[in-house]
């Protein structure tokens, strides 16, 4: 309860309200304090002021007198001798305001000439001394009107009007869903009436956590409200609904608890919980736990009330698994040359997305291996996704052979003195190299993927047919190349190169010997000769059923450096 400065506004109530009842002014007074009754004759003659009240009846009873230029004289005998008194402009003083005082008062002047009355009529107001709500309700239930409470004003008068209101707004009796009956009770001794309001309410869901308040606004004061209540609504199970709670993604092995959420008040506190094909009673809690679930365990789950089990809820578990099988896998030990059949098989609850990896790096497709090369050897990586589940598998790849030598070449050395003869080979466990000459400066480049470059530097004294060997556990490999002491020439020797002609090339090393000996003075006839040379080596090619495509490209260099030295 609260009161909005009621005292201020009553005492203001004391000295300013007039109004006329009955042709009389009024004054207004509040319960227990002092009230002041004005006397509003003007006389500057007065001989005598008196003060007097109705008895009822008609009857007067005295209450002071007062001379001019004497104090005031009480003549009453009653109840008023002690609570009586004349202010400084002749208005009556009435201390303890009490109901009793409801009733006319008069203020009589005489003057030289006349004799002038004035009445005034006394109201006594006073506030409830609050507003409580008792016999309060334990609990509201939804369509059925009960008694909410009863709210009483006590003490006051006139007698209180009592409003009640819910989450404030007043609620007003429609004969269904709220009641409301008022009565007055007065006191005998005080007079004071006691206004009590009983609510009677039908109550709804919505109407759970509301406040309910009672208030009354009195003609004397503010307005007073009471404390709010709030009430238990209740009301039957209307809705069901079965929560599943789990790891996301629920996989073999996990655990998952179903639980049972009805919309009662009071909440049911047992359920049925239906299992696939069997069901289990749970009693005072409103959850099932399902221990280290497997894939069997998908399907369609249920909850029901055990007093409605028409009233049920379902949801759908799925249990997901990812099983993948890659073969063959670990360590693989292949023969260059030969296929290998990989094959991955996946046992999923879902869409997988697969992607493959060799030594780290990702890969655009699935591997194939048709027929097996030393590039080929690797860890190659699989992984298979679904969703946030993932597994892995890996297969270990090693492919081994007998070393082949791909190329043997030779170029000259960056000082023009030099010959760099380079042999790159392919062969797994990794090939030993060596050389038909010792050489300077030995460079060997790692093995990777099968392959091996290894490079000596020669200074040729001569012309040489210089060999490298390539071996390991399975096999060797030789080839040979030719190697002129000439700076000026440098020829690429593959297998093929093999069959040449030594004559041929005995010839040609001799031409470019001559033309570097050959001076400026001779070099044109010297031309013109080596020109009918070639003229008649090319006839004698043709009969011996032609020279080499390789020999004409030297001889055609062997001319160029001949022009180049005649200029």
């Amino acid at each position: 309860m609260h009161l909005l400065s009621a005292c201020c506004v009553c005492a203001l109530l004391i000295t300013t309200l007039l109004s006329r009842v009955s042709g009389l002014d009024t004054v207004i007074g509040i319960y227990g304090e002092t009230l002041e009754i004005p006397c509003n004759i003007k006389a500057d003659d007065a001989i005598i002021t008196k003060w007097k009240y109705d008895k009822g009846e008609g009857l007067p009873g005295d209450l002071l007198v007062k001379q001019t230029n004497q104090n005031a004289v009480i003549t009453a005998t009653d109840e008023y001798k002690d609570r009586v008194s004349m202010a400084e402009n002749s208005s009556l003083l009435l201390s303890a305001a009490r109901l009793t005082d409801q009733r006319t008062f008069t203020c009589m002047v005489v003057a030289s000439a006349d004799i002038t009355e004035y009445p005034v009529n006394v109201v006594i107001y006073k506030m409830p001394e609050g507003l409580e709500i008792s016999d309060k309700a334990e609990e509201l239930e939804i369509g059925k009107l009960t008694k909410l409470g009863t709210c009483v004003a006590q003490d006051a008068n006139p007698a209180a009007n009592i409003t009640w209101l819910k989450n404030n707004k007043p609620l007003v009796a429609d004969g269904k869903g709220i009641s409301i009956q008022a009565s007055v009770l007065v006191d005998p001794v005080t007079g004071l009436s006691t206004t009590s309001s009983i609510l009677e309410y039908s109550a709804e869901k919505e109407d759970t956590n509301a406040q309910f308040t009672c208030s009354t606004q009195h003609t004397g004061g503010a307005e007073l409200v009471s404390s709010p209540a709030t009430f238990t609504i209740t009301y039957s199970t209307e809705n069901i609904v079965l929560q599943v709670i789990a790891q996301d993604p629920l996989v073999e092995g996990d655990n998952v608890t179903l639980k049972c959420v009805a919309d009662g008040n009071p909440a049911p506190t047992s359920f049925n919980f239906h299992l696939k094909e069997e069901m289990v009673k749970v009693e005072n809690a409103d959850t099932y736990t399902i221990m280290n679930v497997s894939r069997d365990a998908s399907g369609e789950y249920k909850c029901s009330l055990i007093d409605n089990p028409m009233l049920e809820a379902s949801e759908d578990i799925t249990v997901n698994y990812l099983d993948i099988n890659l073969s063959p896998s670990g360590n693989i030990v292949k023969r260059a040359g030969e296929a290998l059949n990989l094959t991955l098989r996946i046992d999923a609850s879902g869409e997988p997305k697969v992607s493959w990896t060799k030594d780290n790096v990702k890969m655009d497709k699935e591997p194939k291996f048709k027929t097996l090369s030393y590039s080929d050897s690797g860890r190659y990586e699989c992984e298979v996704a679904m969703g946030l589940l993932s597994r892995k598998a890996s297969v270990e790849l090693l492919v081994e052979g007998a070393p082949v030598i791909k190329q043997l070449s030779k170029r000259r050395g960056e000082d023009g003195q030099h010959k760099v003869l380079i042999c790159e080979a392919e062969g797994s466990p990794k090939p030993a190299v060596t050389w038909s000459i010792n050489g300077t400066s030995p460079d060997e480049s790692p093995f990777v993927n099968g392959k091996i470059t290894h490079k000596i530097t020669v200074v040729p004294s001569a012309n040489l047919t210089v060999s490298c060997t390539v071996t390991n556990e399975f096999g060797m490999d030789t080839r040979a190349i030719n190697v002129s002491s000439s700076v000026f020439v440098e020829v690429r020797m593959d297998k093929q190169d093999q069959s040449e002609d030594s004559d041929q090339t005995k010839l040609v090393v001799g031409v470019v010997v001559g033309l570097l000996i050959a001076t400026m003075i001779i070099g044109l006839a010297y031309w013109v000769y080596m020109k009918k040379s070639k003229q008649g080596s090319w006839k004698t090619g043709e009969k011996e059923n032609g020279s080499s495509e390789e020999e004409k490209k030297l001889e055609e260099k062997v001319e160029e450096n001949s022009q180049k030295a005649e200029v």
